[in-house]
């Protein structure tokens, strides 16, 4: 009677913090992409001179930040549909990752807005009875 079935998970939720994870991996790998062989002025993170070296790999930390905190994001996603009777703890790890990843441009900024509203619905989720 209270058993959660596979129709009975926090949908919405779910279809906003899947959203959020694709949004902040492809922010994610965009900029790693940018970073690591489009670096202004430098010919790449390898190219010559000292003059900026430290900021680009900062930059270059940051943003493969955004791509674990995406990745993050989509596994409790995922989990938050297979596993529904754990919503609190998926929610918890998609809100906090969706806010971690603004370090690395949080999926052009609107995947870690959405990811953010997903986790917050995840963890008000009750299954119906």
């Amino acid at each position: 009677m209270g058993d959660i079935t596979q129709s009975n998970y926090p949908s919405t939720a779910y279809a906003l913090s899947l959203v959020a994870g694709i949004l902040i991996i492809v922010s994610g790998s965009v900029t790693s992409f940018l970073a690591f062989t489009w670096a202004p002025f430098r010919g790449g993170m390898m190219g010559g001179g000292m003059m900026g070296f430290g900021p680009m790999w900062i930059f270059g930390g940051l943003t493969v930040f955004g791509l674990i905190s995406g990745v993050i994001v989509l596994a409790g996603a995922i989990l938050l549909k297979s596993r529904p009777k754990e919503c609190n703890t998926w929610g918890v790890l998609i809100l906090v990752f969706s806010i971690l990843s603004f370090f690395g441009m949080g999926g052009f900024f609107v995947g870690a807005i959405i990811g953010i509203i997903g986790g917050a619905m995840a963890l008000s989720w009750r299954p119906q009875q």
